[in-house]
């Protein structure tokens, strides 16, 4: 197989010891059984002295060691050195570093080896340094890939053959394997303008401040930044709340929550799963003053994250009642936990912790819940159910089966709330479904459930 060119320099950061250890002690705590974001934020901390760039390259490594974690053990086995050989937890992520550096990023020993040599950068460690060397320094076969296609695909880009054999009933060989490169990426850095309709103005204040941007035509206020350096985050732009880091099918979520053809302007919305409140914030403007948001999730710390978001953004319009009054709101966003498989490539590390049965106990909670809401909604009220899976068992399916359960509800199709113009790349029959490469950014799924008025 060909391997991708290295990573843009802009994109990787700054390489150094320090670094490399907070990468790669980060990569331990996930194999066992932390989430990426929670190790890497340890790893970081612990890691005193690191500067903005050894940092951006300790997240991205720390990512890219569980985004290609498949192929880069197969790269190991072909040098004859296997996980299964390699004892330590400790080892085994030396031993992806390095390959990562060297197939990923077109490194050498003479620029690795400082970042891995003894001592350290992790302990306990068995392996010697002249290992590590001929893992960089072998010559590298043509891998041994699958002849079928589902596993060759799942080898090559690093995802387990139960899912992407799921994937595969789903979509001709050649969309698949656009689907699993998409998501083997680092994922663009997309964001939406604030207030609604002024995207050309934020544009041309992005450039006089030497922030490279453009517009995304499938969302009305969606931005894409072309400078990888960041630098977005220090803009007056930024910090007068004129941008919200937000992707592209979350914001595409938000506007289906309005009716054909019109607004959401003084309509109370309640966004049931708020979660940290990127979609609360985007109802909030598009209800505008005279509207309100209701917002609520399980989850106490991601709905703190949420409060401590719209007040940042000095939102008035926002509010945190519990229990929600689902019965007094005109439109529902149950935005339902999931699996996330629209979004491994922000959380890579997922793809490995998923199995077939998290997805039916996934299935079940995304059904009940959805039946609880739909009992409180008052008649004539909008429930929009939407998720970020791939997967038709958390999307068309939890749909079919609260429609059989409650016939006072009716499904109706989101092309009319896009557009002629945008619905043939979003959606797929009445159901919104944006996924990658087609949509830039993360797979998302979308329906509209109307409550009768009898």
């Amino acid at each position: 197989m060909s391997w991708p060119p290295p990573l843009d320099p802009a994109l990787l950061g700054r390489p150094s010891r320090r670094a490399a250890t907070a990468a790669i002690e980060a990569h331990v705590a996930v194999l066992r059984g932390e989430p990426l974001k929670a190790s890497l934020a340890n790893a970081l901390r612990e890691a005193e002295g690191l500067g903005g760039q050894e940092r951006r390259f300790a997240a991205l490594a720390v990512r890219e060691l569980s985004r290609h974690q498949r192929l880069l053990d197969l790269a190991a086995r072909t040098l004859g050195h296997p996980p299964s050989k390699i004892g330590l937890t400790e080892d085994q992520a030396l031993v992806r570093y390095a390959l990562w550096r060297r197939l990923f990023c077109g490194e050498g020993w003479a620029r690795i080896g400082p970042e891995v040599r003894l001592p350290g950068p992790v302990r306990p460690r068995t392996i010697k340094d002249d290992l590590l060397a001929r893992v960089v320094e072998t010559p590298l076969p043509e891998l041994p890939l699958p002849e079928s296609g589902p596993e060759r695909l799942a080898v090559r880009y690093s995802f387990p053959n139960w899912l992407v054999e799921r994937l595969a009933a789903l979509h001709p060989e050649p969309v698949l394997e656009g689907l699993l490169a998409a998501l083997d990426e680092e994922p663009p850095l997309h964001f939406r303008v604030r207030p609604s309709g002024t995207r050309d103005e934020v544009l041309a204040q992005l450039k006089e401040e030497g922030v490279a941007a453009e517009a995304v035509a499938l969302a009305p206020d969606a931005v894409r930044i072309a400078d990888s350096s960041h630098r977005v985050f220090e803009t007056r732009t930024m910090k007068t709340g004129r941008l919200q880091v937000q992707d592209v099918g979350s914001q595409l979520i938000a506007e289906v929550c309005r009716p054909p053809g019109g607004s959401l302007a003084g309509l109370t919305v309640a966004d049931v799963c708020a979660g940290a409140g990127g979609k609360t914030l985007a109802l909030a403007d598009m209800v505008g003053t005279a509207g309100r948001v209701l917002a609520g999730d399980r989850s106490r710390r991601r709905l703190a994250q949420a409060r401590e978001r719209v007040r940042e953004l000095s939102v008035r319009n926002v509010a945190f009642p519990h229990p929600l009054p689902l019965s007094q709101v005109d439109v529902l966003l149950v935005d339902a936990p999931c699996s996330g498989t629209g979004s491994l490539g922000r959380e890579p590390d997922q793809k490995w912790k998923l199995t077939a049965k998290a997805i039916s106990e996934f299935q079940a909670t995304q059904l009940t819940l959805l039946e609880e809401v739909g009992r409180e909604a008052r008649p004539g009220a909008l429930i929009v159910y939407a998720t970020c899976s791939l997967l038709p068992e958390e999307n068309d399916e939890v749909v079919k089966g609260f429609l059989a359960q409650a016939p006072g509800f009716t499904l109706e199709p989101v092309a009319p709330v896009l557009g002629a113009g945008r619905a043939e790349a979003l959606c797929d029959g009445p159901f919104l479904r944006p996924i990658p490469p087609r949509v830039p950014g993360g797979g998302f799924f979308a329906a509209r459930l109307r409550k009768s008025q009898g």
